[in-house]
Parts: C-alpha cells; sequence; structure tokens
C-alpha cells in the first residue's frame, strides 16, 4: 500500500499488558502450567444478583438503544452514590455513562484537549494514559515519582511540570500499577496548584472501593466548589463489582464539559451496552456486601504478597494501599545473568520469568518504571504461593 497513513495514530503504541497476557494464555492453552500475575481484573465472578438483573432485563425486552449518556434512572443512581460515597453532588445531566471507564478517559480528553495540549501524568501510569493523551492530540508530559515517596505525585513535581502549554493532570488513586493511595492533605496540596494554575484534574477513581490497612479513598473533587468545577471524575463498575466485561463506566463533570463528552460519544459509539446499564443499577442500589467479601480477600493476598517478595534476595517492594497491585523492585537483580540470560530491565526480567519459571507478569517499562515489574494478587493465595515461590528458586536456587 502506497497511500499515507495517520501519522498521529501510527504513533500510538500496542498494550503490553496485553501482549505479555496473550503469551501467557497461548502456552497456557498448550498445557503449559503458568501462573499469572499479569491480570488487571478480580479473579471473583459478577454477583449473582447483578447477573439476574441482567437476565430480567432481556426477559421484559430492554434492549433497544437508550440515552447516548445512558439511561437516566442509571445517572440517578450514580449521582446518588456520589453523594453516599464520596460526598460530591452532581445531577443527572453531568453524568456521561460510556462503555467502560476508558472510555470515559478518552472522551474526558477528547473534550479538553487541543493540538499540542500538555497533559500531565505522574509515572509509573496505567499503560493507556499517555496513548489516550496522543488519541486526542494531546502531548503526555511524563513526570517521575520516586518509590521514597509511594510513586506520588508532589506539589513540587506539579509545579515544576506546569508550562503554558498545561491543560490537564491526569490522577489515579488508588493508582494501577503503584496501589498508592493520595492522602487528604496531599490533594489539598495538588488541588491548590491545579486551581491557581486553572489545570483541569482528570481523577481515575475506579479502584475507589478497593483500599487497606485502614487507609481511605478522598475524591480530590470533594474538597472545595473551586476544584470540583475543574475535576472529571472517572469511575465505573468494572473492578469494585467483577463487572469488567459488562463495559460501564461513567464521568461526572462540570456541565459545560460533559455536554462535549456526550456529544463525542453519541457519535463515536452510541451509548454502552443496554442490559449491562440495568445491571449496574441493581449493582449501585444493592448491599456492598459482595464488594467487602472481595476486599478482605484481596487484603489477606496482599498482605502475604507484600511480606514474601521482600524475603526474596535481591527483590523489595513497598506496602499497597490500594487497587490489587504490588510494583516489584528489580534494581538490585538488573545488570545480573541467570539461567545464562542478561536481565538488562524489566522486559528481559518478564520474559525470564515466563520462560524458566512459568510466571507472567508486567515488566515496568510499560508503566514508565524500568526497575520494576507489577504483580497482580487478583488471583488465588495457592497460586500467588507457588508463583512467588518459583520467583525465589529462579533468582536464588
Amino acid at each position: 500500500m502506497n497511500i499515507r497513513l495517520s501519522e498521529k495514530n501510527q504513533s500510538i503504541t500496542a498494550s503490553i499488558t496485553l501482549a505479555i497476557d496473550a503469551k501467557a494464555k497461548q502456552m497456557m492453552s498448550e498445557g503449559i502450567n503458568v501462573i499469572s500475575f499479569g491480570v488487571g481484573e478480580p479473579d471473583f465472578d459478577t454477583p449473582d444478583h447483578i447477573k439476574a438483573a441482567a437476565i430480567a432485563a432481556l426477559d421484559k425486552g430492554l434492549t433497544r438503544y437508550t440515552a447516548a449518556s445512558g439511561i437516566l434512572k442509571l445517572r440517578e443512581e450514580i449521582c446518588k452514590k456520589l453523594k453516599k460515597d464520596n460526598q460530591l453532588d452532581y445531577r443527572p445531566e453531568e453524568i456521561i455513562v460510556s462503555n467502560g471507564a476508558k472510555q470515559a478517559l478518552h472522551n474526558a480528553l477528547e473534550a479538553i484537549c487541543n493540538p499540542g495540549d500538555e497533559v500531565i501524568i505522574p509515572a509509573p501510569y496505567w499503560v493507556s494514559y499517555p496513548e489516550l493523551v496522543k488519541i486526542s492530540a494531546g502531548v503526555p508530559v511524563i513526570v517521575n515519582c520516586t518509590e521514597e515517596n509511594e510513586f506520588k505525585l508532589s506539589k513540587a513535581d506539579l509545579l515544576a511540570a506546569i508550562t503554558p502549554n498545561t491543560k490537564a493532570l491526569i490522577l489515579n488513586s488508588p493508582s494501577n500499577p503503584t496501589g498508592s493511595l493520595y492522602t487528604r492533605e496531599e490533594l489539598e496540596a495538588i488541588a491548590e496548584v491545579a486551581v491557581e494554575k486553572n489545570v483541569i484534574v482528570i481523577s481515575d477513581e475506579i479502584y475507589e472501593k478497593l483500599v487497606y490497612a485502614g487507609a481511605e479513598h478522598i475524591s480530590i473533587a470533594s474538597l472545595n466548589d473551586k476544584i470540583k468545577d475543574i475535576t472529571i471524575v472517572v469511575n465505573g463498575m468494572s473492578k469494585a463489582y467483577a463487572m469488567t466485561g459488562w463495559r460501564i463506566g461513567y464521568t461526572a463533570s462540570n456541565l459545560k464539559i460533559a455536554k462535549i463528552m456526550g456529544n463525542v460519544q453519541s457519535h463515536a459509539t452510541s451509548h454502552p451496552n443496554t442490559i449491562a446499564q440495568y445491571a449496574s443499577i441493581d449493582a449501585l442500589t444493592s448491599s456492598d456486601e459482595s464488594i467487602e467479601a472481595m476486599r478482605l480477600a484481596f487484603d489477606e493476598r496482599r498482605k502475604y504478597m507484600v511480606e514474601r517478595i521482600n524475603s526474596i534476595k535481591g527483590l523489595s517492594c513497598i506496602e499497597s494501599k490500594g487497587a490489587f497491585y504490588i510494583m516489584m523492585n528489580i534494581s538490585k537483580v538488573i545488570g545480573t545473568v541467570v539461567k545464562g540470560k542478561l536481565i538488562d530491565g524489566s522486559l528481559s526480567f518478564s520474559e525470564l520469568m515466563l520462560e524458566e519459571a512459568k510466571v507472567a507478569a508486567v515488566p515496568g517499562i510499560a508503566f514508565g518504571a524500568d526497575d520494576y515489574i507489577r504483580l497482580s494478587y487478583a488471583n488465588s493465595m495457592e497460586n500467588i504461593k507457588e508463583g512467588l515461590n518459583r520467583i525465589d528458586e529462579l533468582l536464588n536456587s
């Protein structure tokens, strides 16, 4: 083909997380016993009452188009949830329900970005953030955050990154991939800068229900009316309700921004899945008992994983406070040779683990942190123990 294709979109890279997962699944299909720490979804099934609500919607013939921004009843329940859980007041017209939180992020960036606008992204970051910014003709500005500060963006970091072209900051708390959680004081410092410099905050709160060790999730939009006015809250059903495949996310924002996002979505994908929307109404209006059971199971795994990793010679990690991920520090083994193979970064380490120990994990380079490997504890305790034993044996046999 001798046709000039989109230069902008040719710069978009494939997700390394999906590539590693695909390779691990291929090995599993061949009968190889692979333990995967790479998954980014709960290993629990969607609660029965949510599945029953979907079936009921089908039986009632609720299978037609809905409003592009989502069913009014669902948007009303999202408003109630935001009030109850986050002390945030929004109206249904300020809520856009989308095909997962990823589309919600895309909608947000499409609504605010003009060519050349800079979007600040703290690293380690979720793999899709920089690519979503580029898709929207923005410029991702990566700010490296240290393990000593729990991989969190400081006020000084933010101030140093702001230029006349800065349009927005993407803030993820609890964080994928680090499991870090911002405190009220840290959020107040960031909000002060954002308001002063007129920087929009895209607050990704998809893991808000999965917090541990007595920590508390706080939405930055809840701090005061000024920061709320320039914040786009992004959330969804996938992580808390084990509904990853149902593809329901949402945003809450200033009405002016919401209207743009709604218009973009109406032409890009129309509305999200109708049956999944009705199931989401049930999820939001039912008891959080299933969420708490899942959270407690994750917490038990989290504690074990942190302790076990820190007992393995050459490896270390800090305590995860949210989500279901740990960033394992491999800096001490970089430059060494294991099984005749040089470990020169996270990618070679991940490949070594998969090939020699039959353990799959995501290289930190996918998240802008090449000295780390992301491990997910969305797996059984039995598999977690066996997988970490394999890693220990690989490095220290």
